[in-house]
């Protein structure tokens, strides 16, 4: 009876990450091709905010809502992606059961805050289409910074309280995680204790986080639209759609990806199926959004060009 208590906790202490494959071979490729990804989302992500931040004419609301967008993408894969390079390259696969939890808090608290920061952009995008003449009161300095602080705040008390309710599970049936990463779904599979309160509270979570920033996102764009509509000159409506266009892209990508994984009953769940879909928003996500914005961005663009041209000064040899 004491060897079985002894088994369950350490079970409970220690989970194994079931990861993408389990041929030695593979994991050496896609352990060279995710290095690749994350440095490509580092390098694309952090050029972008030293572009915005270099650039005066960058120094506007959108581009500020960028920056946190590019952040929070940073800070998303991040949290997944160390972890699964080191799985797949030393093929260790344990994670400590706090070291789970943790995990857990910050990637559900980077995925809040994205949601948030780009329907917040969407009605950005709204302010400046809409309401040209008030965008400047609408979108001052004080209400970006409120923003942008609302969107990390009410992310981090989402995962917080999901967190939290994860610590009070019992985890004695298996340790093996079925994903490449913590999060709540396999977790949930994996607990042999009551996982109604999680299930619950997760499924209204996530649910009030999606109606709310896709209801924000999908309002904004139905009042953009109609305002594109009413503007006569087709180079009018292709500039007024050229400013969303890059944005409604990714919230297109990304939202879709984001409610098939979460907001669904846990009857509907495919584990397996589930950690491919979620590479789209935890890794895919952060190495596009600094492609889209920059090359479908010509004030983005111009703003590399004079940093490219300042470096090229800077190297020549001075006679």
């Amino acid at each position: 009876m004491k060897y079985i208590e002894i088994k369950n906790q350490t079970a409970a202490m220690e989970f194994t990450l079931a990861g993408l494959t389990s041929s030695a071979e593979l994991q050496t490729l896609l352990f060279w091709i995710f290095a690749f990804i994350y440095a490509t989302a580092l390098s694309g992500n952090f050029l972008l905010i030293f572009t915005i931040c270099s650039s005066r004419k960058l120094h506007t609301p959108m581009y500020f809502l960028l920056i946190n967008l590019s952040l929070v993408n940073v800070f998303s894969i991040s949290v997944t992606t160390p972890k699964l390079l080191q799985t797949l390259w030393t093929h260790t696969k344990t994670i400590s059961f706090y070291g789970c939890i943790i995990q857990v808090f910050l990637f559900i608290w980077a995925l809040g805050t994205e949601l948030f920061i780009l329907s917040f952009m969407a009605f950005d995008r709204y302010a400046a289409i809409c309401h040209p003449l008030q965008y400047t009161v609408i979108m001052r300095k004080e209400v970006c910074v409120g923003i942008a602080s609302g969107a990390w705040v009410a992310g981090m008390l989402h995962s917080a309280m999901q967190a939290g309710l994860m610590l009070k599970l019992s985890f004695c049936n298996s340790n093996i995680v079925n994903h490449y990463f913590c999060d709540i779904p396999p977790l949930l599979k994996l607990s042999c204790s009551d996982t109604s309160l999680n299930e619950m509270m997760s499924f209204v979570g996530d649910t009030i986080f999606g109606i709310c920033s896709c209801g924000l996102t999908i309002t904004s764009y139905c009042f953009i639209l109609r305002a594109i509509f009413r503007i006569r000159s087709t180079e009018g409506k292709k500039k007024a759609f050229s400013t969303c266009s890059s944005h409604l892209i990714v919230v297109s990508f990304y939202f879709s990806t984001v409610i098939y994984t979460y907001i669904r009953p846990s009857s509907g769940y495919s584990l397996d199926k589930d950690k491919f879909v979620s590479l789209l928003y935890s890794v895919v996500t952060p190495v596009v959004n600094p492609l889209i914005y920059s090359l479908r961005n010509k004030e983005v663009k111009e703003a590399l060009k004079t940093i490219t041209g300042r470096v090229r000064l800077l190297r020549r040899p001075q006679v």
